[in-house]
C-alpha cells in the first residue's frame, strides 16, 4: 500500500472528510486531494503531523513493506485505547444528539421560567406601596410567593425529566470517549451545519441582554412613580428570560456537539476538574439563593434583592476561571 492510500485509508478510520483533515493539518482540501491520488507528496512537517494525528509511525506512512505489521500494531493500539476509554457507538451518538435536540427547547423554558418567577412577586409589591387596584401588601406577597413557587416548581419538573431522559448518557462529561468509525465525522457535519444558528440565538441573546436596561433607564427619566420604576425591573427580568431561553436553546444543542467531539468545555483536562468544579458550583449557587431570600425576606424590598442575581453571576464566572487555572497548573 502507497502513502496516498494510507493516508485515505487512516483519513476515513477516524472519520473525517478531506476538508476535515485539511483543517487539521492547515493546508487546503486541494493538497489532502492530491495527496490522497498520488498527484503529490506531503513534506516532512505534514508526514510528522500525519503520523502523531493517526496515531502511528512515520515509517508505517512511508515504508510499503511495513504495511502489515504496522496494520497489526494500530489494531492492537486502538484495541488497548478502547479498553481505557468508554467506547461510543453511532447509534448512541445519534440517540444522545436527538434527546438534546428534542430537551434543548424544554429546558430553555424551563430555565425561563425559574427567572421570571420573581416578576409577579416584585411588581405586585411596587403596586402595594401605592395601594393601585387596591392591592394590599399582605395580597402582593402572598400572590407573588405562590407565582413564584408555582413557575419554580414548573421549571424542576421540567428539569428532573429532561434529566431524567439522558442520564444513561452522563458518562459522556467525566470519562473520555472513543467514537465508532464515523462518529466523528457525523457529528462534526452537524455541528457545522449548526454554527449559523448558534450563532445567531447567542447574538439576539446578547443584544435583549443589553437592551433589558433600557426601559428601566427610561422609566427613572421620565416618571416619577416608584411603581413604574418597580415594574420596569419585571420588564428587565422577563427580557432577560428570553434572552436565556435563547442561550440555553442553542447552548444544550451546541454542548451535545461538543461532548461527543471532547472540544470546549468538555475536552479531557476538563473533565479531570468536573468534578471539582460540581461541588462548588452547589454549594456556590445555595449559598446565593440563601442571600438573596434572606436579603429580601428581612428587607422585603424585592424590587432591589434582584441584583444578586446578576452579581453572582459575573463572580461565578471569576470562580469557574480561577478553578480552570489551578486545574491546568496542577496539570
Amino acid at each position: 500500500m502507497i502513502l496516498a492510500d494510507k493516508i485515505m485509508e487512516e483519513r476515513k478510520r477516524g472519520g473525517w472528510s478531506q476538508e476535515e483533515l485539511a483543517e487539521k493539518l492547515g493546508v487546503s482540501r486541494q493538497s489532502v486531494s492530491k495527496w490522497e491520488s498520488a498527484q503529490s507528496v506531503p513534506d516532512l512537517n505534514r508526514i510528522l503531523q500525519m503520523a502523531e494525528l493517526f496515531g502511528v509511525t512515520t515509517d508505517y506512512l512511508l515504508k510499503d513493506e511495513m504495511e502489515s505489521k504496522e496494520n497489526q500494531t494500530i489494531v492492537d493500539n486502538a484495541t488497548e485505547l478502547a479498553g481505557k476509554a468508554r467506547s461510543v457507538s453511532m447509534e448512541e451518538a445519534s440517540e444522545f444528539l436527538q434527546i438534546q435536540k428534542k430537551n434543548a427547547p424544554l429546558v430553555a423554558w424551563a430555565t425561563s421560567l425559574c427567572v421570571m418567577s420573581p416578576i409577579a412577586l416584585i411588581v405586585l409589591s411596587g403596586f402595594a406601596d401605592e395601594r393601585i387596584f387596591g392591592i394590599s401588601e399582605n395580597m402582593a406577597g402572598g400572590i407573588g410567593m405562590i407565582v413564584l413557587l408555582v413557575l419554580v416548581a414548573i421549571g424542576v419538573a421540567i428539569f428532573i425529566k429532561t434529566s431524567s431522559q439522558v442520564k444513561k448518557f452522563e458518562f459522556l462529561e467525566k470519562a473520555n470517549i472513543d467514537t465508532a468509525y464515523g462518529v466523528d465525522g457525523m457529528v462534526r457535519e452537524k455541528k457545522n451545519a449548526f454554527a449559523q444558528k448558534y450563532s445567531l440565538g447567542i447574538t439576539l441573546g446578547v443584544v435583549l441582554c443589553i437592551l433589558s436596561i433600557v426601559p428601566l433607564m427610561a422609566s427613572a427619566f421620565l416618571f416619577d412613580k416608584d411603581y413604574i420604576y418597580v415594574s420596569m425591573v419585571g420588564v428587565l427580568l422577563f427580557m432577560i428570560a428570553i434572552a436565556v431561553n435563547l442561550f440555553v436553546r442553542v447552548g444544550v444543542v451546541q454542548a451535545s456537539f461538543d461532548k461527543l467531539l471532547q472540544e470546549g468545555d468538555y475536552t479531557v483536562s476538563k473533565k479531570k476538574s468536573e468534578p471539582i468544579m460540581s461541588r462548588i458550583a452547589t454549594i456556590y449557587w445555595l449559598l446565593a439563593v440563601a442571600i438573596y431570600l434572606g436579603w429580601s425576606f428581612l428587607s422585603n424590598a424585592w424590587h432591589i434583592t434582584w441584583v444578586v442575581w446578576p452579581i453572582a453571576g459575573v463572580l461565578y464566572g471569576v470562580v469557574v476561571a480561577i478553578v480552570n487555572l489551578a486545574t491546568k497548573t496542577e496539570d
